[in-house]
């Protein structure tokens, strides 16, 4: 073997095994919000919150955490009456708050405000109470938020990175949730609410 291959080796050893598969870890962390494609490569931090994994989630969510799930909707069926209300269904951590778009790196004005106001509220105006937020793996949403409760204040922030397919990948309980009446009011068109 030469020194170059030995060397590559040695290097391909001491990488984490998300780095090696592209998968979370292997994005930098940006200074502010994710403002690009939701979808992709997520870093494997968080400044400010505190990364976790399933079982930290369920420990948290039995002692009362807040968690907000940023995942996305399902798209409304093309094959749906426009004048059919649409109400889709979505399956999450029992206790959850499912608030999607949520996580979006740019939110109007008025979206903005709701969504701080309602963390608040969720927290009990408690900016130490444990909050987890989530989605998918590889997805920016959760990240965002968990950004933006940091900034605004929140101490005890927790970012899932492995979401919704991390908690169900280890044989835990899911239960089907509709989207937060407080944040859906500020996402769904005017003809919706």
């Amino acid at each position: 073997m030469t020194r170059d291959f030995l060397k590559a080796a040695l290097v391909l050893a001491l990488l984490p095994a998300a780095a090696l598969a592209g998968g979370p870890g292997s994005a930098p962390e940006p200074d502010g919000l994710w403002t690009g494609a939701l979808a992709g490569y997520t870093p494997s931090t968080l400044k400010g919150a505190q990364v976790v994994e399933t079982a930290a989630v369920a420990d948290l969510a039995e002692k009362g955490a807040v968690l907000l799930d940023v995942g996305p909707a399902d798209r409304r069926p093309d094959t749906l009456p426009k004048t059919a209300i649409w109400l889709p269904q979505h399956r999450a951590i029992p206790g959850s708050v499912w608030m999607p778009g949520a996580g979006e790196g740019v939110l109007r004005p008025e979206q903005e405000k709701r969504l701080k106001d309602r963390a608040t509220a969720l927290s009990g105006g408690d900016l130490s109470k444990p909050v987890v937020t989530y989605c998918k793996p590889d997805c920016w949403g959760s990240w965002n938020l968990g950004k933006r409760l940091v900034g605004w204040g929140f101490t005890n922030v927790h970012w899932f990175p492995a979401g919704i397919n991390g908690w169900q990948e280890s044989d835990r309980p899911t239960v089907p949730v509709g989207i937060d009446a407080d944040w859906r009011a500020t996402t769904a068109p005017a003809a919706e609410r």
